[in-house]
Parts: structure tokens; sequence; C-alpha cells
């Protein structure tokens, strides 16, 4: 996997939230996912700029919603490409593998 193509830590959380959503997947959607999930307090500038570079590099797509009802507007979704799952997969392998063996306890950790 070329170096471009790891998907760093925020970029894996904003594809889990997107397959949570599915057809819901929209910036403020996946927003709230990750607070709820995680209680991680994402700014939607983080949310929306992690998902413009996932695209660029192919690993979702967006797509413009019907608008809801007479007043409604077209709504922006996302959804994660093939290309996007299988980085995605290789990238919680490689930390499970790691993870493989590994206990988190007194003495094998530094103290701060």
């Amino acid at each position: 996997m070329a170096k471009g193509d790891w998907l760093g830590e925020f970029e894996q959380i904003v594809m889990l939230a997107v397959l949570r959503l599915d057809a819901s997947a929209y910036g403020m959607e996946v927003r709230r996912e990750i607070a709820l999930r995680t209680g991680r307090d994402a700014s939607i500038g983080a949310v929306y700029s992690t998902l413009d570079r996932l695209e660029s590099k192919g690993f979702v797509r967006s797509y413009e919603t019907e608008p809801e009802g007479d007043k409604g507007r077209p709504r922006r979704a996302y959804r994660v490409t093939a290309a996007g799952a299988n980085s995605l997969d290789q990238a919680l392998s490689a930390i499970a593998s790691l993870r493989q063996g590994v206990r988190l306890r007194p003495g094998r950790v530094e103290e701060s």
C-alpha cells in the first residue's frame, strides 16, 4: 500500500460513521454519529475536510439527494467506495495484527 493510501485515525472514524449511517450519511449526521459512538466532539469543518480528502483519494463518493418536501433543499450524502472499504479493512487489520498479544498492564507501559 502506498504511503498516501494509509488512513489516519480520524479518517477511519469518519469512514466507519459513513458505513454505519448508510443512506443517512450527511455531514452533520456523520458528526453526530462520531460524537455518539466515540464521545469525541469533532467540528463540522473537520468532518467535511476529511470527507473531501477521502473523496479525492477515491475512498468515498458524494451525491446529491432529492429535496425533502416543498421547501427542502438537496443535501450531499456520502458512500464508501470499494477502494475505501478495502483501505479501511487493511488499516483495521493492521491494527488488529499489531495489537494481537499486547496487554496494556502496569509494568509494560511507562508511567507518566
